[in-house]
């Protein structure tokens, strides 16, 4: 998997700085999820189950798509596979 910075993504995207951020974290965490899952032998639908997310929007979600894709939806499928997200800041440069 490629690492890009939220602000090159945004400036490839054209879309703002923000939204950049955004895409950048939720695609860490899917990441995360993803690889949780597979070393845990977790289905999708036992995601979608203990996460109350539908089936399909985690399959869609854990394939990488981020079209109308929540912050709180993804937070959910971090705690179904036991997992917590914590969240780092640091002073802009």
């Amino acid at each position: 998997m490629k690492r890009t910075s939220a602000e090159k993504l945004a400036k490839e995207l054209g879309i703002a700085r923000a939204r950049g951020i955004e895409a950048v974290i939720k695609a860490q965490l899917i990441r995360a999820i993803v690889d949780a899952a597979e070393k845990q032998g977790i289905t999708h639908e036992q995601i979608s189950k203990r996460s109350g997310v539908p089936r399909s929007a985690v399959t869609g979600i854990l394939s990488g798509s981020l079209q109308k894709v929540t912050l709180d939806r993804v937070l959910k499928l971090v705690e179904a596979v036991n997992l917590t997200a914590e969240v780092r800041t640091r002073r802009a440069a």
